[in-house]
């Protein structure tokens, strides 16, 4: 009887192999204000009157994961992004895409920014790799004129990215945000936007580090 029951319980712990860590799910991310709310755009370049825009993508809902095939770890295509029309007087859109929870340089991480998004465009195609006629590819973290750049979260809490659109009275690309340096370039960019934003908003997707 022994020795079936020592037999039974080798094979149990052979059919159960334990779980690797990297499976098991990465906590959620802080929801506290912190540096990096402060530091976001929306924060920075708030709208006259506190007006909104709805801002949805068709690769995830407000506070749900990004796909994978959306971040650096699998494909880094563009997840897609519609938002409702500015109002009266809207001349065009900026795209700003941060990182909250990952700073650099008492910032947060500057993915993805798109300037000068005519008026009349309410949305950019999922997979887009080159800008769309009118419109630019502003700076990230890289430099000058880069394209959209998706998560690459590292183990640990997930991160939460928001993707800010706002509706301007006015144009900020081209010589206004000249040179080679991202961030002095995307400081720029906030001046020029300050006192011009009519609406804006965001839809915040979260970001994990990929399984092994």
């Amino acid at each position: 009887m022994r020795k079936t029951f020592l037999r039974i319980a080798t094979l149990s712990m052979i059919a159960a192999p334990a779980v690797a860590p990297a499976l098991l799910a990465q906590a959620a991310p802080p929801t506290d204000p912190e540096v990096g709310i402060a530091q976001l755009a929306l924060t920075n370049a708030p709208a006259k009157g506190g007006a909104k825009l709805t801002v949805t993508s068709p690769a995830f809902t407000q506070m749900a994961d990004i796909p994978f095939e959306n971040t650096q770890y699998n494909g880094n295509k563009f997840p897609g992004l519609t938002w409702t029309a500015g109002p009266a007087g809207t001349k065009s859109y900026v795209v700003i895409m941060q990182d909250t929870d990952a700073m650099r340089n008492g910032a947060p991480i500057l993915h993805w920014t798109m300037v000068d998004v005519p008026a009349a465009m309410t949305s950019l195609p999922a997979g887009m790799t080159d800008a769309p006629t009118g419109t630019m590819h502003g700076p990230n973290m890289r430099g000058m004129m880069q394209a959209y750049m998706g998560p690459r979260t590292p183990a640990g809490p997930k991160h939460r990215y928001h993707l800010q659109v706002f509706a301007l009275d006015n144009t900020v690309g081209g010589d206004s945000m000249g040179g080679a340096d991202g961030a002095a370039a995307f400081t720029t960019m906030l001046s020029a936007m300050k006192g011009h934003v009519l609406a804006s908003g965001e839809v915040i997707g979260l970001g994990q580090a990929m399984p092994k």
